[in-house]
This record gives structure tokens, sequence and C-alpha cells, in this order.
């Protein structure tokens, strides 16, 4: 079954809140698909993030969301990214003391006994030939698995690792909250071929940025505009070129009143 994340009128807000801030989300990404997600601060893009991943933060008024064609909405956060999908932070939390590689052994245990009550998970062998061979595909050193996540980390570092548990994890459909937050050009690019490495005809991204820059090395099949909460415009690579360019002025006159009227 191909994987596909269907998003249906969603409407959301910070739980207790007055103020929705999601106001009617339609959108539908499938395996092999690249979908930016662009628009000014304050639009929702991080908000639609959270709500896919169950952050308790949030309250879903109206919609749906379905994976696979099951509803997520009653499932955990954890159950969700056992059932596939996977959030790349924007500023991934540091967990000093517990190393990255114990980490993510962990992880893949917790899938393995949701799956299998009696299994007693990866063996040590098993997964670091696991770790040494996804490390070397993303080009990352072996002494990175050592560390504590993220405790310390670069700006890229801490992208990089997020990218290593994509690729550990293995997701049938990924969330990159504004990946290129905080990254230097070099550290820009090294992220992004990690990312593009990753991705096949197994596996969606939804890639939710600023700027046409990420866009440079993670080519976008889809790109769609959020504005007020809401999708207010899509297309394909050039929309992106064209909001470099001229901003998101355009859309604040074209939709503003509309969004408000409603």
């Amino acid at each position: 079954m191909t994987a596909t994340l269907e998003i249906r009128n969603l409407h959301a807000r910070v739980e207790g809140a007055e103020t929705e801030i999601l106001r009617g989300v339609n959108l539908t990404i499938r395996a092999g698909e690249i979908h930016a997600l662009m628009g000014p601060n304050g639009s929702g893009k991080s908000t639609l993030a959270n709500v896919l991943m169950g952050n308790p933060t949030y309250e879903v008024l109206e919609g749906e969301i379905l994976f696979n064609g099951e509803s997520v909405l009653e499932m955990e956060p954890d159950e969700r990214s056992r059932a596939g999908l996977f959030l790349a932070f924007q500023y991934p939390v540091a967990i000093p003391g517990v190393t990255l590689a114990n980490f993510l052994r962990h992880a893949i245990n917790a899938r393995m006994k949701a799956k299998d009550p009696d299994s007693k998970g990866i063996s040590i062998p098993e997964f670091t030939k696991l770790m040494r061979q996804k490390m070397q595909m993303l080009g990352i050193d072996s002494t990175f698995a050592g560390r504590y996540l993220n405790d310390g980390f670069s700006g890229g570092e801490k992208k990089r690792a997020e990218v290593l548990q994509m690729a550990v994890l293995e997701p049938q459909m990924v969330i990159l909250d504004e990946t290129d937050s905080g990254l230097d050009i070099d550290a820009l690019r090294i992220v992004a071929e990690g990312v593009n490495k990753l991705m096949n005809d197994q596996m969606g991204a939804l890639v939710i940025t600023h700027y046409q820059r990420l866009l440079n090395h993670i080519k976008p099949h889809f790109v769609h505009v959020m504005f007020a909460g809401r999708i207010v415009e899509s297309g394909g690579p050039e929309l992106a070129l064209q909001l470099e360019e001229q901003g998101y002025e355009r859309f604040r006159t074209k939709h503003l009143a509309a969004i408000e009227a409603n």
C-alpha cells in the first residue's frame, strides 16, 4: 500500500485558547512526493507539524488527519511514530546523559516491543551494524553516536542527528519543520544531502520552510502557501521562486479579507 497522509478541513488551536491557529487546512501527500509548505511567521506552519504528530499542547477542533486511511487523532505521539510518521524538529531538545546511539536503540526496541510484547529487542551487534551502515551512508563520523543527544551540538549537528534518526527509523512520511533554521550555507547543504539520500518511492515528505535556499537542495514536487491558518495557494516549484522575488504581501491583499470574513 502506498503511504498517504490526508489532512481534511483541519481546525486547531492552543489548548484552552479561544483563537484558532489552523482554520481549515486541506492537504494530501503520497509516498514519493515532496511537498514544500511556505508562509510568513505566524501563519500556522509549525502548528500544523505539531498537530500532525499529536503534541498535546494543541487541540483539534474539527477535521481529520488520516494516515494510510486510518485516523491518527486518537493516537499518542509514540503511536503515530510507530505507524510511520516522523517529525524533525525546528529546535531539537538536548538530553544530557543519553547518547544518540542509546536513544536510537531504545526507540527501535520500543517499536519492536509494540509489535511483539515478547520481543527482546535488537541485539547490540545488529544495532551496531545498522548504525554503522546509516552513518556511512550519511557521511557522519562514528564518534557522533557516542555523544549525548543534542547536548553541546551545533545547529548543523542537531539537524544531522535528526536526519540520522530518520535513517534508522525508516518512516513512511516525514515532516521537516524548518530544518534550515540556524544553519549556515555549508551545514544546510550537508543536511539537505542527507535528506535526499533517504528519499525514495516509499516515503513522502512535508518540508516546512520560509526560504527558497533549502528548496535549492531539496527539490519539491509541489509548493503550498499557508496564510492565516489556511493553505491559500498551491503550485509547482516555480511558486517558491515567485515568493522569493515578491514576498507574501500579495497573499495578504488577496486572501486576508476573505479569511477574516469566515
